[in-house]
């Protein structure tokens, strides 16, 4: 069942009371993510509504990492063409940093095909592709096998340069910035892949940081310009929908910054 979000939206009465008082404005910044109330507070998320810092990020990692079914790598290549389908079109999947739309058949390796990105990559923290942090749906989406190797494993921040096939995304030497249309889903698969995976089941501890070239560390960063990218980039339809599939139909668990994107805030 899809949640029920209800926004309480404060950024234009605070805008509006600075040009009263006669404020000099300061350079604009994102308005932090709205609150939000979803059905699954009384049930899902009911021992996390109301905390925050690092109590409500202990309480999230036991909700989000309890009752999970985890797939195995080969599997993904068939949920991915579920919880990304083209809502417009039932026979391709939407490609996410170049947003183009692409046949479900056409998955694989090579050139013109689309593949299993890693949002948060292998390469930061020794994944792997074995059943674990380097399987879990939330974080793994399709993407053209060029651009995922344009993306390869850096960090994300703003600046750069487009490519061909990258819809508005951009690369430099030491980052990646995705196009505007899903910075956020971005932001909030990277936050969940940090509050998922806290070194206590044999993996990495994986957690956000304010740089980039992080190497094979676990870590991805830059945590400020995330931060900016949830508040800029609410979730969409899409994000929503692609969350409740992976809840309804695979993992058995959510991201909670899709479901409470003010969460990210009020943790970091």
């Amino acid at each position: 069942m899809p949640a029920t979000r209800v926004r309480r939206w404060k950024s234009v009465a605070l805008a509006t009371a600075a040009v009263m008082a006669g404020l000099t404005a300061p350079a604009l910044t994102a308005a932090p993510a709205a609150a939000t109330t979803t059905a699954y507070d009384s049930t899902y998320y009911k021992n996390a509504v109301g905390k925050t810092g690092t109590s409500l990020k202990s309480s999230l990692h036991t909700i989000i990492s309890s009752g999970v079914t985890k797939l195995s790598y080969s599997a993904l290549w068939d949920a991915l063409k579920v919880t990304d389908q083209d809502p417009n079109n039932s026979g391709n999947v939407i490609l996410l940093y170049s947003g183009i739309s692409r046949s479900k058949s056409l998955n694989g390796g090579d050139s013109g095909d689309w593949n299993r990105e890693h949002v948060w990559a292998i390469s930061h923290g020794d994944l792997t592709t074995s059943t674990g942090p380097g399987t879990d749906l939330h974080h793994i989406r399709p993407e053209d096998v060029a651009v995922n190797g344009k993306r390869g494993n850096l960090d994300f921040d703003e600046g750069g340069s487009t490519f061909t096939n990258s819809g508005g995304s951009k690369v430099d030497s030491d980052s990646f910035e995705p196009r505007d249309a899903v910075k956020g889903d971005v932001a909030r698969m990277i936050l969940y892949m940090a509050v998922r995976y806290e070194g206590d089941d044999g993996f990495a501890d994986l957690e956000p940081d304010d740089k980039v070239a992080n190497g094979s560390n676990p870590y991805i960063g830059k945590l400020s310009v995330l931060k900016q990218w949830n508040d800029e980039d609410p979730p969409s339809s899409f994000e929503e929908n692609r969350n409740n599939v992976i809840y309804n139909t695979y993992q058995h668990n959510r991201n909670p910054f899709i479901d409470h994107p003010e969460w990210v805030d009020a943790i970091w």
